[in-house]
């Protein structure tokens, strides 16, 4: 088999975990490859939820920091998504849960936006950042708010003391 690149991100899309570790037995720098878009084969792996995928690349060394040209982690698209094991494995292997993207959003943020309760409870008990703030001025609480998901709010105004939203909502 002959080692596109191609190859490595079309496995990683569809759960290939056999193809993945071929491509890998034969390069193993493959994990590292990025796409036109600046997706690596674990950000690929995790947007699509291919949880077996993404094990082997975390134990193989992919590196939870690499980003997209827009700044987004592995760890920021699997908050939007909604992946909860996913998640886990990611903080498990190290991902900065503070990373910021190009416009100042940490994997937070998603959670807190896209109202995925669970994983905000996950990213917080972990040490998530509750007063870090994107280049709007908007905290977590702030996009909750604006989402009016009362639930999310309540969260995260349990793990934020000193914390309002911003009024000009």
């Amino acid at each position: 088999m002959a080692a596109d690149f191609t190859d490595i991100f079309d496995a990683c899309r569809k759960g290939d975990r056999e193809t993945v570790e071929a491509l890998y037995n034969q390069n193993p720098e493959i994990i590292h490859v990025e796409d036109f878009k600046g997706y690596t084969p674990l950000i690929i792996a995790v947007y699509n939820n291919q949880p077996s995928v993404v094990e082997f690349l975390l134990a193989k060394g992919a590196r939870t920091e690499m980003h997209d040209h827009t700044g987004n982690t592995a760890l920021m698209g699997v908050c939007f998504r909604g992946y909860k094991e996913i998640v886990s494995m990611l903080i498990d292997a190290g991902a900065d849960i503070n990373q910021r993207n190009n416009q100042g959003a940490t994997a937070l943020t998603f959670a807190a936006t896209f109202g995925n309760l669970e994983i905000a409870e996950m990213l917080l008990e972990r040490g998530a950042d509750i007063k870090a703030r994107d280049v709007r001025g908007k905290s977590s609480l702030d996009h909750a708010v604006i989402q009016e998901n009362d639930t999310m709010i309540a969260l995260l105004q349990q793990y934020s003391t000193d914390e309002a939203p911003d009024e000009s909502l």
